[in-house]
């Protein structure tokens, strides 16, 4: 067989994670907002320490814009990310 007979197995490239220009913040709140070519996950913390509070003050921090296809991956790592949680910690209630 020569080299141009072979079958050509496809690869999955490496990936390198480069963190070196990530930053971390925080969030206890999350809305998502769509349109038909994007969905926008809108980050926050609220600030209302007392729980009997007639009106809640969410300062937004993050607004992460992605377009549908990138959005259902996400949707399927966060479900897989959960269900190990889950498994390992017991089922969250809402």
């Amino acid at each position: 067989m020569t080299e141009a007979n072979k079958a050509v197995e496809p690869t999955t490239p490496r990936i390198d994670w480069d963190d070196s220009k990530m930053s971390t913040t925080y969030a206890n709140v999350c809305n998502v907002l769509g349109t038909r070519e994007e969905i926008m996950l809108l980050f926050g913390a609220n600030q209302a320490w007392q729980s009997d509070s007639k009106e809640v003050k969410v300062f937004l921090s993050n607004r992460i814009v992605l377009n549908p296809y990138a959005a259902k991956r996400l949707h399927a790592l966060l479900e897989l990310g959960l269900k190990e949680y889950e498994a390992r910690y017991g089922e969250l209630k809402l």
